[in-house]
């Protein structure tokens, strides 16, 4: 099932296209800053409604900025850099993104092949980081320095972009098999080292990206969200971005909704989705959350780019529109997907091809409620 209409992606993808630089920049809201993460997130976003042409320059802004080391600074303006330290969760996001767009595209393994060196650099640089207990650290300076400890949500998001490097790799007949055993490492850390982490309890992110990013799988998933479902979760209304703030946003419900689908409970996903739309502006754009119980605009009113994003990518997940729905999907759940007219290029398969005869899935199925209420 999927919540939005073909209109309606459109109107929201031409909104963030709206907002796009001429160098190619995607910043979080108009005039503002952006970074390399939540850019790859709104190339996505494009990619799934089409949008190639803006979709390139994104991917070309990121060839002309990333560093000769093969990272790339945190925080950009359209006529510079606004903070140099380095993330290397930011750095690494590029492969998960490009994988997606392989997906959409009739030419992917080709397209893959260009951006390929690029996606190596990065991948590289953020395998410097990581620490003897497989995680990698938040943050690095301008000089190389490592930062002191690591994030759980960070490492959540980065184990899957090693993957997806890991799986570029083999498309362009590059193997990277020790990408696999470092994501597999990181992995294992976010799932069974909680005290490796920096202490980020109170936000949404480091409840949810284990489960959404696959490093905890389906089972012990469902326990994980229904631990704090009702700390994060306002009937009808969202996810709160932070436990102790009734701030709902959108970009945390819609990605906590895939997380919500992959750990197998696709009813409580969807409806979980629904709820963004009282987020929806009049022009397609997503206000970036609400203050309760007045439904304050916060912050100041702001309509990001990455909270339309991640509606859009979230809507493409659960309504299965794409093979690129198995980037955020266990494959058992979408191997009955086929690319849908007027998404992707000329409504071709990518190169995950069409599949058939995969195991049905109720996607009525309401799962976490009852473990909520301890059954």
């Amino acid at each position: 099932m999927s919540s939005l209409l073909p209109a309606e992606i459109d109107q929201t993808a031409s909104w963030i296209a709206s907002l796009q630089l001429p160098n190619g920049l995607i910043p979080w809201y108009r005039g503002g800053h952006g970074d390399p993460w939540n850019h790859v997130e709104a190339a996505m976003a494009l990619a799934a409604a089409g949008r190639w042409p803006e979709v390139e320059k994104a991917f070309e802004w990121l060839a002309a900025q990333q560093l000769p080391d093969g990272s790339w600074c945190t925080f950009y303006v359209a006529d510079g850099v606004t903070e140099p330290r380095r993330d290397p969760n930011v750095c690494g996001y590029p492969a998960t993104g490009a994988w997606w767009c392989a997906q959409l595209r009739q030419d992917g393994p080709a397209w893959l092949e260009t951006v390929w060196p690029m996606i190596e650099r990065a991948i590289t640089w953020c395998l410097r980081y990581q620490r003897p207990g497989g995680e990698i650290v938040w943050s690095v300076g301008a000089d190389g320095a490592p930062g002191n400890f690591a994030l759980l949500a960070a490492n959540s998001s980065l184990q899957q972009s090693l993957r997806s490097a890991a799986t570029i790799a083999a498309v362009v007949g590059q193997e990277r098999t020790g990408w696999v055993a470092a994501a597999d490492r990181v992995a294992m850390a976010v799932a069974g080292k909680p005290l490796t982490f920096a202490p980020k309890q109170r936000w949404a992110m480091d409840w949810y990206y284990p489960v959404l990013s696959g490093a905890v799988e389906a089972d012990e998933g469902r326990r994980r969200l229904a631990g704090r479902w009702d700390e994060f979760v306002a009937e009808g209304l969202g996810v709160r971005c932070v436990a102790d703030n009734f701030w709902v946003t959108a970009a945390e419900t819609a990605e906590c909704a895939m997380a919500v689908n992959r750990a197998g409970c696709p009813g409580d996903a969807e409806k979980l989705l629904s709820w963004t739309q009282h987020l929806r502006a009049d022009d397609g754009a997503y206000w970036t959350g609400c203050a309760h119980p007045q439904c304050v605009r916060f912050p100041g009113g702001q309509k990001s780019t990455y909270s339309a994003a991640a509606v859009i990518i979230a809507d493409h997940v659960l309504g299965r529109r794409s093979p690129a729905a198995a980037v955020f999907q266990p494959e058992a759940q979408v191997e009955d997907v086929a690319a849908t007219p007027g998404h992707g290029q000329d409504g071709q398969d990518g190169p995950g091809g069409e599949a058939g005869g995969g195991a049905e899935v109720d996607r009525r199925a309401h799962c976490i409620a009852p473990l909520v209420r301890g059954g």
